[in-house]
């Protein structure tokens, strides 16, 4: 039988597969930038009424359609391995991904979004679950936090190549989504050549051998100590997911209310929050959270974002004070919810149903976001200070959720963590 924290591959090994499994986050997470800058292209080229794009918003990979394919790849990577499921994904990914290469009516980017949101959410869960079973020993954390730079390193790509491709127009953002394309198979060949997780096939084969041992099906999820798992995961991040989510919203607000009207100031300063956050991942997250009381470690991060957003609801906007906001934010975005989110929800289950709970956590909390997007164009309308004081309290909550209820996993093995994964 093989550790669940440790297998007989080699340190190259570990962070290659990490690599492979955490460019779902680089898809994710380029799919939705992608997405919503070309969104102002297709308005134009198509003219598309404001319902049709919130229709767009809320079934994209951002949010309804990616929580369906977490919660229908979730299950089907318990069933039948996550290698299968992260493999063949790809290829609905790039699928999806030609349909908005090729667009030329309105209802082939709902198909588009639609199909690239089903593969995303159907990866995530199968990505997530690999990277911290195939994690050496005492290095879950850093191993995940590989994936969550990918996920910020996704949009600094995209956005940068739509500055550069901005006097294309249309065709620019065709280009953009076959980088994706593009991106998605070479996966699928590198993905090709990995192996499954030894721990699912550890777990599999104990099942069989003792068929009368406890229940490990889809209904243990149900028991109160993996329910209350789910409900603290759900509280946590997706709450502070509805800020992350809004954020897309006021923050083109701020950077014209500043000043910064030209396209490549409104892109220079996004990226710089994407990498204030990367850098907030690999100098804080990677190195400590598999060492220091995670409790606290998330009580920083939320503290942090905090005070950053408060100080949009208090202070007169000015560059300084928007400045300061992108440098909080995204200072303790970084080794707050989301890390934290992916950690938690492989580390707080057991392996024959981790996938299924985070295709079911992760699907509640992107589907919560898609109904709430339709919210939020009505709230902005109300007034920029009373937006960001509700977003305070998103994270105000959050914030006391993981602060009061995280658990304390640091140091401890994969079984540890689930008691019996």
């Amino acid at each position: 039988m093989v550790s669940d924290d440790a297998g007989v591959s080699t340190s190259a090994d570990h962070w290659k597969n990490t690599i492979l499994a955490g460019l779902a986050n680089y898809i994710d997470a380029g799919s939705i930038v992608a997405g919503s800058a070309a969104l102002a292209l297709w308005a134009s080229a198509y003219s598309l009424s404001p319902t049709f794009i919130g229709v767009l918003g809320a079934f994209s990979a951002n949010a309804i359609s990616a929580g369906v394919g977490a919660l229908v790849g979730g299950r089907l990577c318990d069933l039948f391995g996550r290698k299968k499921i992260y493999q063949y994904d790809m290829l609905f990914y790039a699928f999806g991904m030609l349909w908005l290469v090729f667009v030329t009516q309105p209802w082939m980017i709902v198909v588009g979004f639609v199909l690239v949101g089903l593969a995303v959410g159907a990866d995530i869960p199968a990505s997530w679950s690999l990277i911290a079973e195939m994690a050496p020993a005492g290095k879950r954390g850093k191993h995940s936090g590989v994936a969550q730079v990918l996920w910020y390193l996704g949009p600094v790509v995209v956005l940068a190549m739509f500055l550069v491709l901005a006097p294309l127009g249309v065709l620019g953002a065709r280009l953009v989504f076959a980088h994706l394309a593009i991106v998605a198979l070479i996966l699928t060949l590198l993905r090709s050549r990995m192996r499954e997780s030894a721990v699912w096939q550890d777990a599999r084969a104990a099942r069989a051998s003792h068929p009368n041992a406890a229940d490990t099906g889809v209904r243990v999820l149900l028991t109160p100590k993996y329910l209350k798992s789910m409900l603290f995961l759900v509280g946590m991040y997706g709450i502070w997911n509805l800020w992350a989510g809004t954020n897309g919203f006021f923050f083109p607000y701020i950077l014209r209310t500043v000043g910064s009207q030209t396209q490549a100031a409104s892109v220079a300063m996004q990226a710089a929050g994407f990498f204030v956050a990367m850098l907030s991942i690999g100098l804080i997250f990677m190195p400590y959270s598999d060492r220091v009381n995670q409790r606290r470690l998330f009580a920083a991060s939320a503290i942090i974002q905090i005070i950053g957003m408060a100080l949009l609801a208090l202070l007169p906007l000015t560059t300084p004070v928007a400045l300061a906001y992108l440098v909080l934010v995204w200072l303790g975005s970084g080794f707050g919810a989301q890390s934290f989110f992916q950690l938690w929800s492989a580390e707080l289950f057991p392996t024959l149903v981790r996938s299924t709970a985070q295709g079911i956590t992760f699907a509640v909390v992107r589907i919560a976001l898609g109904l709430w997007s339709f919210f939020v164009p009505v709230l902005t309308a109300t007034g920029f200070t009373r937006l960001a004081w509700i977003l305070t309290g998103f994270l105000v909550v959050s914030g006391l959720i993981g602060t009061i209820w995280a658990p304390r996993n640091e140091g401890k093995s994969l079984s540890e963590t689930s008691q019996g994964g």
